[in-house]
């Protein structure tokens, strides 16, 4: 039997395998509140103008508001064999109020139906994950302020380089994920123009008004082409790049987490609610929250290349191709939403080792740039020379296994004879993170300064998001 709700063309019903394939209602039944609310604020706007009776209109939009009650209380039934969430809901309409359900589907199409869902859809998901990130950012501030002057080795290429304030080390995340807010800012405003109406993809000849519909559904205004409004993804595409470029950074600072939580590292301690022992070895504490942070990162990366990859091909408008859409996306925003939650947790329970990172950040002779930069701004030589003659000072020091801060000066005077005793005063880790008292550097008081303007700038921004919590009217 053909499908009731688009079968006059055909006088057979679909194969069970096309019914298998053509089927989204398994994972697009997530739009219903989207759906729902988008043939209210539509129905209103068909009785506005006048296009549909006000009576009829107010029976669908009761019958919407049960189907809301029914399908939120579980007592709904999806049914496959109707494919997608719109024929589901309008097919209940039709079996609560009769045939003037069918009037709720003049002058749109599901192709601009379900743009718009989804974008709606994606516009509450932003705004959560916005939420959490806001969060993250608050406990790596806090910590931050808990380790304003504990030192650590700075690294390049994962080999000693400089030694670091740890508090200057997490502001770096908060950085990274001021830039992710501004990206996700950037994808939400450019997705926020309303669909609805553009209809299968040429308009509609019925007098709506498109900039009602997209007021009542919180767009800023309706889109401007009919073709472009059906037929494109690429804020679900933007979407997508700003999970990845977000996962990323998550997975970044995981592997540093996986790192520091060794034993041979020994900087960081997860705490038991993050970590997980070992079957058969009992001394393990294995830090399994990052290592998944670190991992799920490829599922939001793929959900992105899967996408870009159905859509480079497709002429316009519509295609049956853009159904692949949803799931991925789906995907990824709940796996990143969950990584940033553990990512979360994990920061607000870590303690450091600060005995550990002062010894690591004391090895390796990382505080020569210091001798370099000495022998450049007191004996006036140019950087390249005083680079090498301090890379010979360290060799000495080497050969001796000292720290350049308990060298003889004789050894270094063997090498460069204008150096003088006032060569100490630069050397040691705690001179050395002092003295990088530059706009951004690592100096306990730029990176107080940091924590101080962040948390100023989080609190605003705290603010702003409580106030615009206000549902859309």
């Amino acid at each position: 039997m053909s499908n009731s709700m688009w079968g006059g063309r055909f006088a057979e019903g679909p194969d069970a395998l096309l019914e298998a394939i053509n089927a989204s209602i398994d994972f697009d039944r997530r739009f219903y509140a989207q759906d729902i609310r988008g043939s209210k604020v539509h129905i209103a706007m068909l009785a506005a103008t006048g296009i549909v009776a006000k009576e009829d209109a107010a029976a669908i939009f009761k019958g919407l508001n049960d189907i809301l009650v029914e399908i939120e209380s579980g007592n709904f039934t999806f049914s496959r064999a109707l494919e997608d969430i719109h024929l589901n809901i309008e097919s209940r309409l039709a079996e609560l109020i009769g045939p003037v359900a069918g009037r709720l589907h003049t002058a749109r199409s599901r192709n601009d139906q379900v743009a718009t869902d989804f974008k709606m859809f994606v516009r509450d998901a932003l705004d959560g994950i916005d939420v959490s990130l806001l969060a993250l950012q608050h406990v790596l501030v806090e910590k931050a302020g808990e380790h304003a002057r504990t030192v650590m080795p700075g690294f390049t290429h994962l080999q000693s380089a400089q030694p670091v304030i740890l508090g200057h080390h997490l502001l770096a995340y908060v950085e990274m994920i001021s830039r992710d807010r501004g990206r996700l800012a950037d994808a939400r405003k450019r997705l926020n123009e309303c669909p609805l109406g553009a209809a299968a993809l040429a308009g509609t000849s019925f007098p709506i008004d498109r900039y009602m519909t997209a007021r009542g559904l919180g767009f800023d205004r309706p889109t401007a082409n009919s073709i472009d409004s059906v037929s494109d993804r690429d804020f679900v595409l933007e979407t997508l790049a700003f999970a990845s470029i977000c996962a990323g950074h998550l997975s970044r600072f995981a592997e540093e987490i996986v790192l520091w939580s060794t034993p041979q590292f020994g900087f960081a301690r997860l705490s038991d609610r993050f970590s997980t022992g070992s079957s058969i070895m009992p001394q393990k504490r294995n830090p399994d929250a990052a290592e998944l942070v670190r991992g799920k990162t490829g599922r939001v990366i793929g959900a992105f290349v899967a996408l870009m990859t159905v859509m480079k091909g497709l002429p316009l408008a519509y295609s049956k191709d853009m159904q692949e859409d949803k799931e991925g996306l789906f995907d990824a925003l709940d796996t990143l939403d969950l990584c940033v939650a553990a990512m979360t947790g994990m920061v607000q329970d870590m303690t450091f080792d600060e005995k550990a990172m002062r010894q690591a950040a004391n090895s390796g002779y990382a505080t020569a740039t210091d001798l370099a930069d000495w022998l450049v701004r007191v004996l006036g030589m140019p950087f390249r020379e005083a680079h090498h003659v301090t890379g010979r000072i360290v060799a000495v020091a080497a050969e001796k296994a000292l720290p350049l801060e308990r060298l003889p000066l004789a050894d270094m005077q063997a090498v460069e004879p204008r150096i003088t005793d006032e060569v100490f005063g630069v050397l040691g880790v705690n001179k050395s993170v002092s003295s990088r008292n530059s706009y951004g550097g690592t100096s306990p008081r730029q990176v107080a300064g940091q924590i101080s303007r962040w948390r100023k700038r989080l609190a605003k921004e705290a603010a702003a998001l409580d106030n615009s919590a206000t549902p859309d009217a």
